[in-house]
């Protein structure tokens, strides 16, 4: 029997299984539902193009994919963005608009650019030009980050700039996004400096001052892999003991019993006997988990269900360079919710990274629907969000030419979103969990959406497995 079950084989639960495979003597089994490892990062390779279901990046400043990487012999296969085309533009009453140069964020720091840029009209300017003048928040209660936004910046910053830029990341609404739990360095930024203009205006004079070092690989604000995000994945689950892991098994039920003096946990399964253990890692997504924890703990799983799920595909669609007219200067565009379009944006895949198509004569991209707004087309038929991302890039790009390739990938009830209230509501699972010594719950859904937060998450997850199994 297994000393510790791992639940999911996604990247939070693969750097879990990864770490105690390092330890070398934990007996772990890693239970995984689908037939494949590696969660919502998912690459697939077809007639030459690399085309990404889920994340296409992580960044760059958060350190622990490129340490994971070196961990594993792969560092040399991290791949930057093309930089000589970097850019973003925001889609503005039916135009697209360069996000202007020096825009770190939401906030300008070069006042030129800014100043001559379409994207914001002259009131909305001089609105984002008062947070240098405006006062601190004094108390310390929560907000979202549209009525943080609105009160530093104005209206119009939100819907043109943080709501898509910002709100997009996460696929939430900024309406509803809590700031303390989904960027907190805002909040920082703003008690420290007095102003966002100012914080950034200090971590771009930091930045500029810190000089490259030639002995160390160079990094861009994304990266990503040669041959996609799936070979981070791909290669930490090469790495694990192919007999400590099973996939295709749905876990049914965690239930709790005394041995010895300790309590240990038995696991079933729907294709296989029971299992114990002494250690449980939960990484579902939080609604996943609030069904395996019900019949062992009715509270926890409430709480656990109380984190809202998005729903979101991705599209991606590929066509011969030749038929596009589009300049597609920059890695893509974004769209405010404001436009009322059933896209949310666009990324120039084979612009931003290399890799991506077989050849000069193709390109790729992508486009997403669904988050948390239009959740409903995810539920339509291949055909018909195939006709509908089609007339989007008619009626914005011009394109009106047949794709040689698309491809559909669609997450249902896997966005968390941290809307107001979801510290709390972590701080009260960590509180329950804790009441369940050897049940630790990591992921996206608790402390960080991205990449290098599931790793850390699971990473620390295990490093709890291990210490509470050497008591």
């Amino acid at each position: 029997m297994p000393e510790v079950v791992i639940i999911g084989g996604g990247i939070t639960g693969l750097a879990a299984a990864y770490t105690l495979q390092k330890a070398g003597n934990v007996d772990y089994l890693l239970v995984e539902r689908d037939r494949r490892l590696g969660g919502k990062i998912l690459t697939e390779k077809v007639d030459g193009f690399i085309i990404e279901g889920g994340p296409d990046c992580y960044l760059a400043e958060k350190p622990s994919v490129a340490r994971l990487s070196a961990q594993m012999g792969i560092e040399h296969r991290l791949l930057c963005s093309n930089e000589d085309h970097k850019g973003t533009l925001v889609l503005s009453r039916g135009r697209l608009h360069k996000l202007p140069e020096g825009l770190m964020l939401m906030v300008p720091t070069k006042i030129l650019p800014f100043a001559l840029s379409p994207l914001i009209s002259w009131p909305g300017k001089f609105r984002m030009a008062l947070d240098l003048l405006l006062p601190v928040k004094k108390d310390d209660s929560d907000e979202t980050l549209a009525q943080f936004v609105t009160r530093r910046l104005g209206r119009e910053a939100l819907d043109k700039i943080a709501g898509p830029l910002i709100g997009g990341i996460h696929g939430s609404d900024a309406e509803e996004m809590s700031l303390k739990a989904s960027f907190p360095r805002f909040i920082k930024m703003e008690q420290d400096y007095g102003s966002l203009t100012r914080a950034m205006l200090a971590a771009r004079k930091k930045a500029a001052a810190i000089k490259p070092d030639p002995g160390k690989p160079r990094h861009t604000y994304f990266m990503s892999f040669i041959e996609g995000m799936g070979e981070l994945t791909d290669t930490a689950a090469a790495r694990l003991d192919p007999r400590r892991v099973v996939t295709g098994v749905t876990v049914t039920g965690i239930e709790r019993f005394a041995a010895g003096g300790n309590h240990r946990y038995r696991l079933h399964f729907d294709h296989l006997d029971p299992v114990e253990a002494d250690v449980v890692i939960v990484t579902a997504p939080a609604n996943q988990a609030a069904e395996l924890v019900e019949d062992l703990d009715r509270a926890l799983a409430g709480t656990l269900a109380e984190i809202p799920m998005a729903s979101s595909a991705t599209i991606s669609l590929a066509y011969r360079r030749d038929e596009v007219s589009h300049p597609m200067d920059g890695f893509g565009f974004l769209i405010p919710h404001i436009e009322g379009r059933k896209i949310s944006a666009v990324t120039y895949s084979s612009v931003k990274w290399d890799h991506r198509v077989p050849d000069c004569r193709h390109v790729l991209l992508r486009t997403f629907v669904g988050g948390a707004h239009n959740q409903e087309l995810v539920d339509l038929s291949d055909q018909e969000l195939l006709n509908l991302v089609r007339r989007e890039f008619r009626e914005i790009m011009g394109i009106t030419a047949e794709p040689e390739l698309s491809m559909i990938h669609r997450w249902v009830k896997c966005r968390p979103q941290y809307t107001l209230g979801h510290l709390d509501r972590v701080a009260a699972i960590e509180k329950r969990t804790a009441a369940y010594t050897g049940l630790y719950l990591a992921g996206a859904s608790y402390r960080g959406i991205g990449i290098p937060d599931c790793i850390n998450d699971g990473i620390k997850a295990a490093e709890n497995a291990i210490a509470y199994l050497r008591k």
